[in-house]
């Protein structure tokens, strides 16, 4: 199924019946997927935040999303997280009402109480003082256990991430700042680990082994559906080099990679990698074709965001991102997830890459979204 989503019909005339001008069938080109990961959404609405569309009509988000064009949904899954948000059940209901619409469902397991990303990947309180076998054994069942419970609640995911960013490996930790509740930095910004269980320099094989253990989880609940590696920063092709390379060096299988890309906040983030959000999309779009040159692995852009008050301008950066990964990337991107585009300005501490503005506790998406219905 896997070399059939890679597949790409150029330079063939197809005709009326399906041929392809030499008496076969033509290969099914799939549907470039437009998406967004919608995880917070039952937490806004706990907290009284309703939707409306552009023109004001009161409606549900995942409504509000299909009606501009969007098919599929992105939903993370921590283990034990404060208040039940993004837990198994959390992460049940969502899929249910997303699968009510007809929308295709992605579940990203982040492998911890809270955020993991490249520059964390805390291991969860209940697994804290296990060995690494007892880890492996911890991200098996979890996987299992969530998985089934989708399952039994009538979900089949069409992808199922093993690791959210894990661009530095996943199952390790940093030291804590208790005033601020996030990782504690130094005066460089640089972050204290104080535990390399599955760090990618360090414990490289822990790694992969983390992964693979997710993979055959994932395999054993939904053997037909998309196992994706999940990486940051995708216009940096040595990034994908090392970390792909050292799961090919292992003979990890995986199905395809998820990237994500914040063009912005690439300039600021990244001045010595790109000079303009452009150049992060155009570095990004020729990564995608070098992953599947080097590794035979098609892409996904699993989160993209641009800055919500800079509206226009994070339109017409999402409509290129959008466009040359459907159009200049040989069929190798199979879509483009935005990611939170439901949260205001500034929402949950600051973050300010949605697609909705909001008054009072009412959210209305911004011209942003209109590159979805191009």
């Amino acid at each position: 199924m896997i070399a059939l989503l890679a597949v790409c019909c150029k330079g063939t005339d197809v005709t009326d019946d399906g041929q392809d001008g030499s008496g076969l069938t033509a290969p099914e080109v799939p549907a470039f997927v437009r998406g967004a990961d919608v995880s917070w959404v039952s937490e806004m609405e706990k907290d009284g935040k309703t939707f409306k569309t552009a023109t004001g009509i009161p409606t549900d988000l995942f409504k509000l999303l299909a009606d501009i064009g969007l098919d599929a949904v992105r939903l993370r899954v921590w283990v034990n997280p404060r208040g039940g948000y993004c837990d198994k059940h959390d992460v049940l209901l969502k899929a249910q009402r997303a699968k009510a619409l007809g929308m295709d469902v992605m579940i990203d397991f982040h492998y911890s109480d809270y955020w993991a990303d490249p520059g964390k990947q805390f291991i969860p309180e209940a697994w804290k003082e296990h060995t690494y076998e007892e880890m492996l054994d911890d991200v098996r069942q979890h996987t299992l256990d969530v998985l089934t419970l989708l399952r039994d609640g009538g979900i089949q995911p069409k992808w199922v991430q093993v690791g959210n960013e894990t661009s530095n490996g996943m199952l390790w930790s940093v030291k804590m700042d208790p005033k601020t509740g996030w990782e504690w930095k130094d005066e460089n910004g640089r972050t204290q680990i104080v535990e390399y269980m599955g760090h990618l320099e360090k414990n490289p094989e822990q790694y992969a082994g983390f992964f693979k253990a997710g993979y055959e989880a994932v395999k054993k609940v939904y053997p037909d559906a998309i196992c994706i590696v999940h990486l940051d920063n995708g216009f940096d092709r040595a990034l994908y080099d090392w970390n792909l390379g050292i799961l090919r060096d292992g003979g990890i299988d995986y199905d395809i990679v998820g990237m994500s890309l914040y063009p912005m906040a690439a300039v600021e983030w990244h001045a010595d990698k790109v000079s303009s959000a452009t150049d992060a999309i155009d570095k990004c779009i020729a990564n995608i074709k070098h992953v599947y040159e080097a590794f035979g692995k098609p892409c996904m852009i699993a989160e993209v965001g641009v800055k919500v008050e800079q509206a226009e301008e994070g339109r017409e950066l999402l409509t290129d991102v959008i466009q040359k990964a459907r159009n200049q990337t040989d069929g190798h991107c199979l879509g483009v997830l935005y990611w939170e585009p439901e949260a205001p300005f500034n929402y949950n501490g600051g973050y300010d890459m949605g697609a909705f503005l909001a008054k009072d506790k009412l959210c209305q998406p911004t011209v942003i979204m209109d590159a979805f219905a191009q």
